[in-house]
């Protein structure tokens, strides 16, 4: 399985796909991932079985593409997303932001 960055059309193992994810938004319930090769940053949502691309827009984030990735799976934690696909898995930290 190889999963493409819709900027550059690069492709990538899950290993190298995830582990370039690197913010996790329990709010809005979305990652940051940013392509290894091109460096396009885009926001996704990982739902159960595919990836959610799109944009935030009036408070949520609405899913305009969507990649499908059989067998991931996601589990919500307090500061945290949990990724899994197969026997791999993959956890993206949500960035504590500083209040001024």
């Amino acid at each position: 399985m190889l999963i493409p960055c819709l900027a550059c059309e690069s492709r990538f193992k899950p290993d190298e796909y995830f582990s370039a994810c690197s913010d996790y938004n329990r709010g809005l319930d979305l990652v940051s991932w940013t392509c290894p090769r091109c460096g396009n940053r885009d926001d996704l949502r990982v739902l159960p079985g595919e990836l959610g691309f799109g944009y935030p827009h009036r408070g949520r984030f609405d899913v305009h593409d969507r990649v499908r990735v059989p067998g991931l799976r996601r589990q919500r934690g307090d500061l945290r997303l949990d990724i899994s696909l197969d026997r791999a898995s993959w956890r993206v930290p949500t960035r504590v932001r500083q209040v001024a």
